[in-house]
């Protein structure tokens, strides 16, 4: 076997396992995300998508999923004062990011033996950054399904 067979063969096995790694890992991910404003069931069914290629389970799944996140994103945008309650909370992101940058202090208390202050959990651009790319994502979801499903010339209340 030659070197280039062995680079090839490499090639294929970490292609195969990163699309079955990531696959796995955006699936938790995007449940996390779910109750958040944001790409959470998108998320969910890019896993899904990924792991479809080899296991029967999430080819089973996929075409429900994908309806689904359809569904989720026409009645989204079926109304103004749910596109402006998503832009809430792509607002709302935007700003507890701003807080976990800031890093304020905060009263020292515990839940469950787990105590926390005087700095936030997880405070710092990291957190702040992720908040951020979370908001955008939201947004430009937001803005793509409108464009794509909502019909301007029918009024919605």
């Amino acid at each position: 076997m030659g070197p280039m067979q062995v680079v090839a063969g490499l090639s294929r096995w970490m292609g195969r396992f990163g699309a079955e790694a990531l696959g796995w890992l955006l699936i938790p991910v995007g449940v996390v995300l779910m109750p958040a404003p944001g790409p959470g069931l998108l998320i969910v069914v890019a896993g899904v998508a990924l792991l479809s290629r080899r296991h029967p389970w999430a080819r089973r799944l996929l075409d429900p999923l994908r309806r689904k996140a359809v569904e989720a994103a026409r009645y989204g945008v079926a109304t103004w004062p749910r596109i402006a309650l998503s832009l809430l909370g792509v607002a709302w992101l935007v700003g507890v990011g701003i807080v976990w940058w800031s890093d304020p202090n905060i009263p020292e208390f515990s839940v469950l033996g787990v105590g926390f202050g005087p700095s936030l959990p997880a405070a710092g651009w990291v957190s702040a950054v992720g908040l951020w790319v979370s908001a955008a994502a939201a947004l430009g979801l937001l803005v793509y399904s409108i464009i794509r499903w909502r019909n301007p010339g029918e009024p919605n209340a």
